[in-house]
C-alpha cells in the first residue's frame, strides 16, 4: 500500500447494474490474485501472515471490547477515511450474522461486483476474516497492509496512552486493517459483520447504505444488556440516516427498538413477514430448495447448499438485503445470478461436514438460540438414529440453555474444554451436564482429540450414528484442524 487509502475511482457511488467482470482486464486480474486467492502459502509468507495475528494478540482481546468509537475514527481519519471509498452493507444481530454476510457477498459477487467481506471470529486463521472477491486475503497482502497502517495505529496508541486511556484493541485494529485493505484492493462494495453489539462496535465508524438485522436474542448480556430490548437498542446503532433497513422477524421489544431508530434517522424499514418471507424450504441432496418472496418479487426453487431452516431464513434475509442495495427494493434480482450466488455459497463451521465413516459435523452454535436451530436441523435434514455431541463452552455463555436445546436430539455428551482462557473447566461443565441429562449420558475428556477419538469409535460401532462438535467457535476450529490432519473426509 502507498497512498491508496485516499478515495480514487470510488468517489462516486458504484452503479450496481454494471458487469465488473467485463471491465476487468488481465492486469487487474493478476493484481487481484496477489490480494486474494486459494494458493497454498509458502512457509515465509505464512509466517508473515501469522505475525499479524500475533501482533493483534498483544492488544486487548475481543472478549473485552471497549464501548467507544473515537479511537477507531481517529485512525481512519489519519488514513484518509478508506471506509468512505466504497458502499457498505452492515449486518448485526445475535445469530446468523456470518452466514447471512457470506450469502450477501456471494450474490453480489455473482453480479460481477468486486467484494470485500469482514466476518468474525475466524475458525483456523486470521485471513478468513478479511475476504476479497470470495477468497481469504493472502498472507503477503495482509502483512504488507499491516506494515503500512502500523505507524498510524501507533500514533493513536500514543495519543490514547497520553490521555490515560487504553491503546487500540484487537478488534479496533483489525477493523482499521480490513477497511484499509478493501480500499486498496479496491472493492466495489463491502459486506461488514458487526463484531459485538452495534452502536459502539468499531465497524460502526462506517456508514452502511443497507443495515441488516438477523434475529436478536440474549447473548453477551454482561456487555450488551440483560434484556432483548437493551441489546436491540445497542444493535440498532448501526442504522444511519436514510439507510435501507432489512430485518428478520423480531420479538416485539426488539422490533420496537428498530422502529425507534428508523424513525430518528429517516431510514426505511422492511421486516420479515410484511416486506418479504420464506415461502418454502424442502430437503434436497446436498442442501435444500427454497422459495422466497422478496421485496421486489418471488424467487422459486433456489438451491441452497446449506442445511437447516435457519439457513433458509438467512438466505431470505440476504436476498432482501441485496434487493435493497441493488435496486432500492424495487427491482427483482436476475434469476440466474441469484441462483449462482446462493448455489455457490459456503458457511464454514455451520453444520459443516468434516468427516465421513463415521459422519462428523461441526456447528458453531454457542447460545440457546443457535443450539435450538442446530437441533431442529439435525432432526429435519439428517437421518441419524443416535448422535454424540462433543461439547465445550465458554464461561460467559448459557451452558444450560445450550445443553437443554440439544438434549432431546443427542444420545450422549462428550465433555471437553476449548483452548481459551474463558473456557468452563471440563470437570465443572461435565458436572453441570451430568446434573441436567444424567451421569449415564455424560463422558469426560481432558483433550478434544481424545473426546473426538472416542466419539468416532462409538459412532462407528452402530448404524446411523453421527458426531456433532458444538458449543464454542474455538472448539469447532480445533476440530476442523484435527479432521484435516486425520484426513477424515477420505475415510
Amino acid at each position: 500500500m502507498s497512498d491508496t487509502h485516499q478515495p480514487s475511482n470510488h468517489d462516486e457511488p458504484v452503479d450496481p447494474t454494471f458487469d465488473a467482470a467485463d471491465d476487468t482486464d488481465a492486469d487487474e486480474e493478476a493484481q487481484l490474485n496477489e490480494l486474494s486467492g486459494p494458493a497454498e502459502p509458502s512457509d515465509a509468507t505464512r509466517e508473515a501472515g501469522d505475525a499479524v495475528f500475533a501482533a493483534l494478540l498483544e492488544r486487548v482481546g475481543e472478549s473485552a471490547p471497549r464501548p467507544r468509537l473515537e479511537p477507531t475514527r481517529r485512525a481512519m481519519d489519519l488514513l484518509g477515511d478508506p471506509q468512505n471509498s466504497y458502499p457498505i452493507i452492515h449486518i448485526a444481530g445475535t445469530n446468523g450474522k456470518t452466514s447471512t454476510s457470506r450469502m450477501v457477498e456471494s450474490i453480489l459477487r455473482a453480479y460481477g461486483l468486486r467484494t470485500g467481506l469482514l466476518t468474525s471470529p475466524h475458525l483456523v486463521r486470521l485471513n478468513e476474516r478479511i475476504v476479497i472477491d470470495g477468497e481469504p486475503i493472502t498472507d503477503e497482502f495482509l502483512a504488507a497492509s499491516w506494515a503500512d497502517i502500523q505507524p498510524y495505529l501507533l500514533m493513536v496508541d500514543a495519543e490514547l496512552l497520553a490521555a490515560g486511556d487504553e491503546r487500540l484493541t484487537f478488534f479496533e485494529a483489525l477493523t482499521v486493517l480490513a477497511f484499509a485493505c478493501f480500499a486498496d484492493a479496491p472493492v466495489d462494495v463491502a459486506v461488514i459483520e458487526v463484531g459485538m453489539g452495534g452502536e459502539w462496535d468499531s465497524t460502526n465508524v462506517a456508514d452502511g447504505q443497507v443495515a441488516v438485522f438477523t434475529p436478536i436474542a440474549l447473548d453477551h448480556t454482561r456487555r450488551l444488556g440483560s434484556t432483548v430490548a437493551q441489546i436491540a437498542r445497542t444493535k440498532s446503532g448501526i442504522i444511519k440516516p436514510t439507510a435501507s433497513v432489512v430485518s428478520a422477524l423480531q420479538t416485539g421489544d426488539a422490533q420496537a427498538e428498530l422502529e425507534r431508530a428508523v424513525g430518528l434517522t429517516e431510514a426505511t424499514l422492511a421486516i420479515e413477514g410484511d416486506g418479504f418471507a420464506l415461502l418454502a424450504s424442502t430437503v434436497a441432496v446436498g442442501g435444500q430448495l427454497i422459495t422466497v418472496r422478496g421485496l421486489a418479487g418471488t424467487y422459486e426453487d433456489l438451491f441452497l447448499p446449506l442445511y437447516g431452516t435457519h439457513q433458509a431464513q438467512n438466505a431470505m434475509l440476504a436476498i432482501a438485503a441485496v434487493e435493497s442495495f441493488l435496486g432500492s427494493g424495487s427491482q427483482m434480482l436476475v434469476g440466474d445470478l441469484l441462483a449462482e450466488g446462493l448455489g455457490s455459497v459456503t458457511s464454514p463451521g455451520r453444520l459443516q461436514l468434516i468427516g465421513v465413516e463415521p459422519t462428523v459435523l461441526v456447528d458453531a452454535a454457542h447460545n440457546p438460540h443457535g443450539a435450538l436451530a442446530l437441533a431442529a436441523a439435525l432432526e429435519s435434514y439428517f437421518d441419524f438414529d443416535e448422535i454424540v455431541a462433543v461439547v465445550g463452552i465458554l464461561a460467559d455463555k448459557d451452558a444450560h440453555g445450550i445443553v437443554e436445546a440439544l438434549a432431546p436430539r443427542v444420545t450422549r455428551f462428550h465433555v471437553t474444554e476449548p483452548v481459551s482462557e474463558r473456557a468452563v473447566p471440563m470437570d465443572d461443565l461435565a458436572e453441570q451436564i451430568s446434573g441436567w441429562v444424567g451421569d449415564d449420558r455424560t463422558f469426560r475428556f481432558d483433550e478434544l482429540a481424545d473426546a473426538l477419538e472416542s466419539a468416532r469409535d462409538w459412532a462407528s460401532e452402530g448404524t446411523k450414528r453421527a458426531v456433532i462438535v458444538t458449543g464454542s467457535i474455538t472448539l469447532v476450529g480445533e476440530a476442523i484442524v484435527l479432521g484435516d490432519a486425520g484426513e477424515w473426509m477420505a475415510s
